[in-house]
């Protein structure tokens, strides 16, 4: 194996049910047992398009996985977690690429230590609101001639997430934090009125325009997509406009009018606009996988912008964030890429 390159494998019939280490032990001859664990461990393997270090996976005939020749970052903390606003009624957060904002449901029977292997952000979020709010009673407790220290031990906050952003895409998100917050939020999203905008680079030139259909879980492959039978989809909007052409790609801006599963993947991809560093919607239904050149490690979507009322106050709050460092330098590269 050429320890410089990720190298892909396709799971065959006879590994079906098989763990992803004892899949791997009969794709890679001469590889042993403690060389997976650990390639497993340090985060070298990705099963299906995410990051895996469960080594009680287990995998399906078809199951595609990489072995990389670098391994994936290690996952956040709360210490390095950056909130960008926090009161008592909701927190915004800027949720990094490569973790999900909720655990799935048959993981939360997972003991604490596997899960601090691959932590949520809402259960980063929670500890980290917690320690922040202890710190802060600490401090108060100073000021008013105490001699109070930083605890070691605190509760973690009570957070409810009212939206979601896909495991690999980055950028801004909501939580509430109280029950009647949490009702006022979801009605906002309900009702459509939550400002929305990603910044995602796109194969090809991207013209402005308005993108409308209606999306299935299954499109006939297993695959979330767009039907013509308006009666058994949910409708789905996004507004699309160029920033920036590139020599063969485009830095787009996408606004959601409505928001659904996977839309601007989705949109983007059935444009013919598939989305750099994109692992699911890189196929039309029944084609080929389409190239991808650009050496994106996730898809590159960033939810730029976050505007919305305050649940309590019925202040109208607006939040941006700047592109991450791996899509800057995914961008600097295209920059470069002249045909």
């Amino acid at each position: 194996m050429n320890v410089n390159e990720d190298r892909v494998f396709h799971v065959p019939a006879d590994c079906e049910g098989k763990t992803v280490l004892a899949a791997l032990r009969q794709l890679v001859p001469g590889a042993s047992w403690q060389d997976l664990r650990n390639k497993l461990r340090k985060r070298f393997l990705m099963v299906d398009g995410s990051l895996c270090v469960d080594e009680g996976r287990r995998v399906r005939k078809g199951t595609v996985i990489k072995w990389l020749a670098q391994p994936m970052p290690p996952p956040p903390t709360e210490e390095n977690l950056k909130i960008v606003y926090c009161d008592r009624y909701v927190v915004v957060v800027e949720k990094p690429a490569g973790i999900t904002t909720l655990r799935h449901p048959e993981e939360r029977h997972w003991p604490a230590r596997r899960k601090q292997l691959q932590p949520t952000l809402d259960e980063l979020l929670s500890r980290a609101v917690g320690k922040r709010e202890a710190q802060a009673a600490v401090r108060r407790q100073r000021t008013r001639g105490g001699r109070g220290e930083v605890p070691t031990r605190f509760e973690p906050a009570w957070i409810r997430a009212v939206h979601r952003l896909d495991r690999d895409t980055s950028g801004l998100i909501v939580f509430a934090r109280t029950a009647p917050s949490e009702t006022e939020l979801i009605r906002q999203f309900k009702k459509h009125s939550v400002k929305r905008s990603y910044l995602a680079i796109a194969q090809g030139r991207v013209e402005a325009t308005t993108i409308e259909s209606y999306l299935v879980r299954d499109r006939g492959d297993g695959v979330r997509g767009s039907t013509t039978d308006k009666s058994a989809g949910e409708r789905a909007v996004t507004h699309v406009e160029p920033v920036e052409y590139l020599p063969q790609h485009t830095l787009v801006r996408c606004r959601l009018e409505t928001g659904r599963t996977h839309q601007i993947r989705i949109h983007l991809s059935e444009a013919g606009h598939m989305l750099c560093g994109e692992k699911v919607y890189n196929r039309p239904l029944g084609g080929k996988v389409i190239p991808d050149a650009s050496g994106a490690r996730r898809q590159m979507l960033h939810a730029v912008e976050l505007g919305f009322v305050h649940p309590s106050t019925k202040e109208e709050l607006h939040f941006t964030s700047p592109l991450p460092p791996d899509m800057e330098r995914v961008l600097k590269r295209l920059r470069q890429n002249a045909p």
